[in-house]
C-alpha cells in the first residue's frame, strides 16, 4: 500500500487557525463534505466525528503530546491482504469510508516516521496549527510556509532587533 503523505497533511491541516481564530474544515457534516470533497477523499460527510477524533490524535503524536501506541485505536480491527502486482507486492486494507481514511493516514505518518524521520513535523510558529513534510535536502524547513509564518517571524525578529538595537539573532 503506498503512502499517500497528500492526504495525511490534508487531513493533519484541516484545523488551521485562521486571522487568528482556530478553524476546522471538518467541524460538521456539511463543512466534511466541502474538505472531502476538495480532497477527493473517499468518505462520508456523516464520519466527520470520526475523521475528527482521528485526526486529533495524529496531531497529538506528530507534535510530541502523545506516544505513537495512542493511534492503536485507529488500527483495531484493521486487516490487510496481499496481492502480487507487476511492482511487486501489495497490500489492501478491507475498510472504507473514514477509518479507511484514518488507516491511509496512519500508513503514511508511520511510513515517514520510518524512511524520513524528523521530516513530518508542527510547523515553527506557535500562533499557527499547521504541518509540514520537509522535503528540503537539508531538513531545515521550519515553518509551513514561507510566505506566511516564515516572513511573519523573521519580520517580528528584524523589528525587535531594530528597536533594541541587538544584532543578535533573537
Amino acid at each position: 500500500m503506498a503512502a499517500d503523505e497528500n492526504a495525511l497533511l490534508a487531513l493533519l491541516n484541516s484545523s488551521p487557525v485562521i486571522a487568528g481564530t482556530p478553524a476546522d474544515e471538518l467541524a460538521d457534516e456539511e463543512s466534511a463534505r466541502r474538505w472531502l470533497r476538495a480532497h477527493k477523499i473517499p468518505a462520508r460527510a456523516e464520519d466527520a466525528a470520526v475523521l475528527r477524533a482521528g485526526r486529533d490524535l495524529l496531531q497529538a503524536v506528530v507534535r510530541g503530546d502523545l506516544p505513537p501506541r495512542a493511534l492503536s485505536p485507529l488500527l483495531d480491527g484493521v486487516v490487510s491482504r496481499p496481492s502480487i502486482t507487476p511492482e511487486g507486492l501489495d497490500w489492501t486494507v478491507d475498510l472504507h469510508g473514514a477509518r479507511a481514511v484514518l488507516v491511509d493516514a496512519v500508513i503514511a505518518w508511520d511510513d515517514l516516521r520510518r524512511h524520513r524521520p524528523g521530516r513530518l513535523r508542527a510547523c515553527a510558529n506557535d500562533e499557527c496549527a499547521l504541518f509540514l513534510i520537509d522535503r528540503s535536502k537539508s531538513n531545515s524547513a521550519r515553518w509551513c510556509s514561507m510566505a506566511t509564518c516564515g516572513n511573519k517571524l523573521k519580520a517580528r525578529r528584524h523589528y525587535h532587533r531594530a528597536r533594541t538595537g541587538d544584532d543578535a539573532e533573537a
